[in-house]
């Protein structure tokens, strides 16, 4: 069915009320591969009930826990094949730290429809209160619909973020897990292409790949780590623009650039010098 952007565009897609627990909380953090030296303490923040801490981020999978089916891309004026369909990019503003544990209400509308030519991209926004009506979160998402395009829509503007001219303060290398994707899919996102390789090679790719909120999250937990002593309640928003997969088991470099309040942030992959992530900031409280 082509997009209709005049239809599609403010459309109200709903609110889903949803609860988390601490179990939850330590099982998103084992997926991004939290616990790898299980006797330090920071990582222990994580990773142990005692002084659990909840890394932003988990705000991509709180509502998604209990889904157990593959996603299906269907919303006023669009209907998208999932084999089409790769993630664009991701924000998550907290207003608070995350508590470990609680309830909440998410409300989500289509912000934009963009015509890319060749594809189309789908801006959503959700807002997130907890049960006494006092707000948690705002995320902000964008899909990038291959051979969507053409609609005409308008293209979007640009939100290229840019580096400064010099060294980057650190450079942090993370290891991801052969089963990452594996583990990944059990925080809620079942799409098939990061664990059927079928699948995964009728939508243009050699084998499954991880999950781009999967790097998402390693990469935010790994800046966290070095540059704000894994400190996760200094944490104020990350946003990054999805720029090329990662597969399960390669190593990630991300470089960080100080900006004040922001970390301004760029990850890639060492195997294949390969774009993961572009456009990325995290800022602080």
């Amino acid at each position: 069915m082509p997009i209709d952007p005049e239809r599609a565009i403010g459309a109200d897609l709903g609110e889903v009320t949803f609860a988390w627990t601490p179990s939850d909380v330590l099982l998103y953090h084992l997926a991004l591969g939290a616990g790898s030296n299980p006797v330090d303490p920071k990582e222990l923040r994580y990773a142990y009930e005692r002084e659990l801490r909840v890394l932003p981020t988990f705000a991509t999978v709180a509502a998604n826990l209990r889904t157990f089916e593959p996603p299906a891309v269907r919303m006023p004026g669009v209907d998208i094949d999932l084999a089409k369909v790769v993630h664009g990019t991701q924000a998550v503003t907290v207003h608070r730290p995350i508590p470990v544990e609680g309830k909440a209400v998410a409300r989500t509308r289509i912000v934009d429809v963009q015509d890319k030519g060749k594809a189309a991209v789908v801006l959503n926004e959700t807002t997130v209160h907890d049960a006494d009506g006092n707000p948690l979160w705002t995320a902000q998402s964008s899909i990038f619909a291959r051979g969507e395009g053409g609609f005409g829509g308008k293209r979007g503007t640009s939100d290229k973020i840019e580096l400064p001219g010099r060294e980057p303060d650190e450079t942090i290398i993370t290891a991801t897990l052969p089963q990452q994707a594996l583990l990944y899919r059990l925080c809620g996102d079942r799409n098939p292409l990061h664990a059927d390789p079928e699948f995964a090679r009728a939508a243009g790719f050699d084998v499954p790949i991880l999950h781009g909120l999967c790097t998402y999250g390693i990469v935010a937990k790994a800046v966290t780590d070095a540059m704000l002593d894994a400190d996760v309640t200094r944490v104020k928003s990350f946003s990054a623009r999805f720029a090329g997969i990662v597969l399960p088991g390669e190593t990630l470099r991300t470089q960080v650039w100080q900006d004040g309040s922001r970390l301004l942030v760029r990850t890639s992959t060492v195997e294949r010098d390969a774009p993961a992530l572009s456009d990325a900031v995290l800022t602080t409280a």
